[in-house]
């Protein structure tokens, strides 16, 4: 949590930026595992956190912006929940804590919307992703459920986004503490990671990490040797020597600020030789990218940089040919790297995807590409100083695309298909940073966590 001036700044910017009307937050419930009294883990919404800094289930808000007036909606805990919880702060002195002076019961958020509705004033609320959430507003506004986020307020998606994208000096150092229990967990793994060993290991292990720091995990992890699959959450495979593997995993700080780093290691003490020149591709490919991370960049024209140099280097070991141009303007490398090159981050590890992509990682200069690979870009609008991104390029080798595609006879100016015969079985490769977009330039986030093929190795084999 922040101090209280923080918060209150951050709710006048907002109010300056949409002029008129109610905005409204809730916040999350307790979300049952399976009965009431066994929930996940709670998880404030992050718009809720930024605003308002309350992590507590059952709350919600309203910025006045003509009355210049914010609201906590709430209650207290009885005795029984005393019982089971012990003693709990005030909700009135948890605000105060944060700025915010005017407390109401949780039952008067609805009469408060309903009057403001029969008055005419613009109500603002974001796009829901929790069920319960949607149907309480689709009450209140006597929308139904299935149309609520075709009702929210574009107005305040965009201020939303225009405070959020542009991380503070604190920020980014809650940021630099979910990475650093990151260090800690993909250094575990590095150590751990050898032949006869399952997945479940490494990721259980890290998983510790991140909660032995006070953390947790920004994201399920992914480690696995089918790195080719990109978000493959399993974990139940026995790694072989021979076998590379995938660490794409990152702690949240105990703020829910995020960390997200990707490296891919040997199951053994060495990649063999076609794994390091694929490797090696991957690693230029990701040095080019963050060099040019700059204010006033698309971060679009970064993708394609790291397009190209995969292209090259694919042409380099035999497996694609042609001009390097050529090929990425039809979209060719989308064959090995399917995805997009990064994504802003913060309180979500995608972050503000909630809000929506498009409006998170685009505008009117940019508009999102039909192409595939390129169409899965979440960020390609110009960079700007405070943005926090990462930087994720990859190689993969997907049988499955790869038997398409090689049917399909598709770009085969650009691709061997012949030579690919060879790596059917080759998996993925990825290597990913985090890069704060500087006035001058840009700085990689974290402590440094080996990925050149030495270092790997180096400590690999201890």
């Amino acid at each position: 949590m922040f101090d209280a001036s923080t918060y209150t700044q951050r709710r006048q910017e907002l109010a300056q930026k949409l002029k008129s009307g109610l905005a409204v937050f809730l916040g999350h419930k307790e979300c049952p595992m399976n009965f009431a009294d066994n929930p996940f883990p709670f998880r404030q919404d992050s718009s809720f956190l930024y605003f308002f800094g309350l992590d507590k289930p059952g709350l919600a808000a309203i910025i006045d912006i003509d009355q210049s007036k914010t609201t906590l909606y709430g209650d207290n805990l009885g005795i029984e929940d005393i019982v089971w919880m012990g003693p709990q702060p005030l909700l009135q002195d948890q605000c105060a804590e944060v700025g915010i002076n005017h407390v109401a019961p949780a039952k008067k958020l609805a009469a408060t919307l309903q009057k403001a509705r029969q008055k005419g004033k613009p109500i603002h609320f974001l796009p829901q992703y929790r069920t319960e959430n949607a149907l309480q507003l689709s009450e209140i506004q006597e929308v139904p459920y299935a149309e609520i986020n075709a009702h929210a307020s574009e107005d305040l998606i965009r201020a939303v986004v225009a405070l959020r994208e542009i991380k503070s000096d604190a920020e980014v150092q809650q940021i630099e503490i979910a990475l650093e229990i990151t260090y800690d967990m993909h250094t575990f793994a590095l150590h751990r990671t050898r032949p006869g060993t399952y997945e479940r290991e490494i990721a259980g292990g890290m998983e510790g990490i991140a909660l032995a720091h006070g953390g947790h995990m920004a994201f399920p992890v992914i480690f696995t040797i089918n790195g080719h699959i990109l978000h493959n959450h399993c974990h139940s495979n026995r790694m072989q020597a021979g076998d590379i593997v995938i660490n794409d995993s990152g702690a949240a700080a105990p703020s829910h600020y995020a960390g997200d780093i990707t490296r891919t290691l040997p199951v053994g003490s060495h990649f063999s030789d076609q794994q390091r020149e694929i490797y090696d591709i991957v690693f230029e490919a990701q040095t080019k990218a963050i060099e040019a991370m700059r204010p006033g960049v698309a971060f679009k024209e970064v993708h394609l940089l790291a397009a190209r140099a995969i292209v090259s280097g694919l042409k380099s070991v035999g497996l694609m040919k042609g001009n390097v141009d050529e090929a990425v303007a039809a979209g060719a490398q989308a064959l090995f790297f399917p995805h997009g090159l990064g994504h802003m981050m913060g309180l979500d590890v995608h972050d503000m995807e909630s809000l929506g992509e498009d409006f998170v990682g685009y505008d009117t200069t940019v508009r999102r590409s039909k192409q595939f690979g390129l169409r899965s870009l979440r960020l390609a609008k110009k960079l700007h100083p405070g943005f926090v991104v990462t930087v994720e390029p990859g190689i993969y080798f997907i049988p499955e695309l790869i038997e398409q595609w090689k049917a399909q006879k598709k770009l085969t100016d650009f691709i061997d298909y012949h030579a690919l015969a060879a790596y059917r079985h080759f998996g993925g490769i990825r290597i990913e940073d985090d890069v704060l977009v500087t006035e001058s330039g840009h700085r990689v986030l974290g402590k440094r966590i080996p990925k050149k093929v030495e270092g790997i190795e180096a400590l690999a084999s201890i």
